[in-house]
């Protein structure tokens, strides 16, 4: 069906962006951040998609998009980096709001080193395949720089924490996409090891894609904090 991927999006953002008026979470008020957020995120991945799409790395099944393109890239593909985004953010501060206590704090530090290490032992035997080239080695500049370098903006337990969840709806969507499949994966430039049918790379590439928007988003609130202070 043509409207599948653009079905899937829709469904993505439907329950987020409707729940976005909540009394306690009020994440409509946000939307000053995470917006600016999103789309300077948006910006570097969408770089990174259309060079992948251009290496063959991925690729998209005709079948089941509405034939829209932009930037040679598929319209669903471009509204992805909208939409995920804004579900996995709304994630992270309904868990904020609700769940204020958060015992991955004192093991978010382990955690970051743990990523770092994967991420540089992966390196090491990928080094040669696109795909896992630039996807771990994006996620360890993004995490060391968040964790080592911007030392005063401490949100890392919480993301850990969302990314967590956020990997139950990465499942169902990203399952639907690989399985039908709505995108193609070239197993030349990926490690070829899958969960189901999602590239192990994947669940990094969620991670990055998530990390960034997050700090961007809490960025632009500290700044907006300390303008009003």
């Amino acid at each position: 069906m043509n409207y599948t991927y653009l079905l899937i999006n829709i469904a993505v953002i439907f329950f987020p962006l409707v729940l976005s008026f909540d009394k306690k979470v009020h994440f409509f008020s946000k939307w000053k951040f995470i917006f600016p957020a999103i789309l300077l995120t948006g910006i570097v991945f969408l770089i990174w998609d259309i060079l992948f799409t251009k290496l063959n790395v991925w690729s998209f099944n005709p079948d089941y998009l509405v034939g829209i393109n932009l930037l040679g890239l598929p319209l669903e593909e471009i509204l992805f980096f909208l939409t995920v985004p804004y579900a996995c953010v709304f994630i992270y501060e309904c868990l904020n709001a609700y769940f204020p206590k958060n015992h991955l704090q004192k093991y978010s530090l382990a955690l970051s080193n743990l990523f770092l290490g994967i991420s540089i032992a992966i390196l090491f035997f990928g080094y040669n395949r696109w795909y896992t080239l630039i996807n771990f080695g994006f996620l360890l500049i993004v995490l060391a720089y968040v964790e080592y370098v911007n030392v005063k903006l401490r949100f890392m337990y919480r993301f850990y924490r969302a990314y967590l969840v956020s990997l139950i709806p990465f499942y169902i969507v990203n399952g639907f996409l690989t399985a039908i499949p709505v995108v193609m994966y070239n197993n030349k430039e990926n490690i070829g090891f899958r969960v189901g049918t999602i590239p192990f790379e994947d669940h990094f590439y969620l991670m990055s894609l998530l990390l960034m928007n997050v700090f961007l988003y809490e960025l632009f609130k500290s700044r907006a904090g300390k303008n009003q202070a």
